[in-house]
């Protein structure tokens, strides 16, 4: 039997000093993952040996990370945002996340290939990892995913959104040592067989906010956003059946305008109410439309404008607007790069989604365009990118990614005479998204300066092993490096800790995720510092 140690205000020091804006938000990336030459190989067997591998990865950068249980305590998948919860007979299973048998490591292993017989015989194989730098890493069904820490504002979440992919791109590097032939991971979102895997969004609102404010106002922006953030895609439908370019990876994948599911019947809203915090205060948005951005420029935008436009809603400032079919307009919008497609709204209007996402644009500047704010960077890219698609600015291939990946592609065409149903410009597409070094197309266009790379690359690496200093996943990720020996089990709001010198397990509870930061902590994770101090302190001791 564990005690529960809840953290209680004043038990620390004083809470970091925020810039007006501050939110928590976070990233999860599905990485496809594949072995050409091991074809016996399953993609869940591909992404637990990655995920194994991530424990070594991590030591040998400084970090570490502990294979240790994910604590399910406070998982609630089927908990619906508009007041009630889905009955677990109806639900698909993809969707009981709060189970930590959905994939067994004892199963996985007792699969058979010869790559893997020798996996086994080298190394415990891991299906779950906490990170030093305060990310989950772990295999969701039959991907490797990064979860990244909490952060308080876009450009850090971009910025540990790009850490996980150099430590995924690591990890698969030694797994495929391991196994003896090469393991690949593409940061993309469908398998060009009808697939679809998700790059979702997290931000914590007040649980104040009517839902159905939230949806009303979410709704026009999340089906027009592709237009600034999208990754492009080659083909058209699920299975690229239809030979073109398109904005957005994922827009053939949704089906509802809100709903609780994420991988079948996908909605635009998604509606988990599983907030991961104290659920009285907050909620957690958990958004699932975006692209899987491999340019910085759009994966800030991305973050930031939709941090932005909850803002206006939490504040009753957004922008009246009601699409007549936001399902069709999804798809309507991705398959049109030339930008004209006309959404039907309200009364009848007619609207561009560059119009739809000015009206948003234009109220954050209005509101909260000051320079002390928290996403002022993102309000500058939101800006220019708006400014370049409506323009027909070439300049637009710098900074919106679908851009960048239509102007590569269209220079491939042109010199082979390529139609767009041609194999090679697959190909292409799926290269764009390769993680390994050397290899990768969008990660190319960044080192010879044709894309805005942003984040410096000593902040990328220092995020690889370093956790956020304003959130509570500092503590979370020290707690991992310093102390690792003790952490029995571990998820985002609590730790479960144990030591010789106490009886029963200690769930440290965190449920502020603007608590036991850096300030807060501060010599608790030095030197001879001990872990009976640092859950005292929690404690309020």
């Amino acid at each position: 039997m564990s005690a529960v140690v809840p953290h209680r205000e004043g038990a620390l020091g004083a809470p970091p000093t925020l810039p007006p804006g501050s939110r928590i938000m976070g990233t999860e990336t599905e990485f496809g993952v594949l072995a050409p030459g091991a074809p016996s190989l399953s993609p869940t067997q591909l992404s637990a040996a990655v995920t194994t591998a991530m424990l070594d990865v991590a030591s040998e950068l400084g970090s570490r990370g502990a294979g240790a249980p994910w604590d399910y305590v406070h998982e609630r998948p089927l908990e619906d945002a508009r007041g009630f919860s889905m009955e677990r007979a109806d639900a698909h299973e993809s969707q009981l996340t709060d189970e930590g048998n959905v994939l067994d490591a004892r199963q996985i292993a007792l699969e058979d290939g010869d790559a893997w017989a020798q996996l086994k015989e080298d190394s415990s194989i891991l299906m779950n990892l906490v990170l030093g730098n305060g990310a989950r890493f772990y295999v969701d069904h039959a991907h490797p995913e990064y979860s990244s820490p909490e952060t308080t504002r876009a450009w850090d979440a971009m910025t540990w959104d790009l850490a996980g992919d150099r430590l995924a791109a690591r990890a698969a590097q030694l797994a495929g040592q391991r196994l003896g032939t090469e393991v690949l991971l593409h940061k993309n979102n469908t398998d060009g067989k009808g697939q679809s895997y998700g790059t979702h969004e997290n931000y914590l609102v007040p649980r104040s906010v009517p839902f159905r404010d939230l949806v009303d106002g979410l709704l026009p922006f999340f089906v027009t956003r592709q237009v600034t953030c999208g990754a492009g895609r080659v083909g058209r439908g699920r299975r690229g059946e239809v030979s073109g370019f398109q904005i957005s990876q994922r827009a053939d994948f949704f089906e509802n305008t809100v709903g609780l599911e994420t991988t079948i019947r996908r909605p635009i809203v998604n509606t988990r109410d599983e907030p991961h915090a104290d659920d009285a205060r907050w909620r957690r948005l958990h958004v699932i439309p975006g692209d899987a951005n491999l340019v910085p420029t759009s994966s800030l935008v991305r973050l930031g404008s939709t941090s932005l436009v909850l803002r206006l809603i939490e504040d009753g400032l957004a922008p009246r607007i009601t699409l007549a079919d936001p399902v069709g307009d999804l798809s309507r919008i991705s398959h049109d790069p030339q930008l004209g497609a006309l959404l039907v709204a309200d009364g009848g209007r007619r609207l561009t989604a560059l119009d739809v996402q000015e009206a948003y644009l234009e109220a954050a500047e209005e509101h909260y365009g000051g320079s002390e704010h928290a996403e002022a960077g993102s309000i500058t890219w939101w800006r220019r990118s708006v400014d370049a698609l409506r323009a027909g600015d070439g300049s637009a291939a710098r900074f919106v990614e679908w851009k960048a990946k239509q102007a590569l592609l269209e220079g491939y065409r042109e010199r082979g005479g390529l139609a767009w149903d041609d194999p090679k410009l697959a190909l292409i597409d799926l290269q764009w998204a390769d993680l390994r070094p050397g290899k990768g197309l969008a990660a190319a266009l960044m080192v010879r300066g044709q894309v805005d790379a942003l984040a410096r690359e000593d902040e990328v690496e220092l995020a690889m092993v370093t956790p956020p200093a304003d959130t509570r996943a500092w503590t979370r990720g020290k707690t991992i490096t310093r102390f690792p020996e003790a952490v029995v089990a571990a998820n985002w709001d609590s730790l479960s800790l144990a030591l010789e010198c106490l009886p029963q397990l200690q769930r440290v509870g965190l449920p502020d995720p603007w608590a036991a930061t850096a300030a807060q902590t501060q010599g608790m994770f030095d030197d001879g510092a001990r872990v009976q101090e640092l859950i005292k302190a929690l404690r309020g001791l």
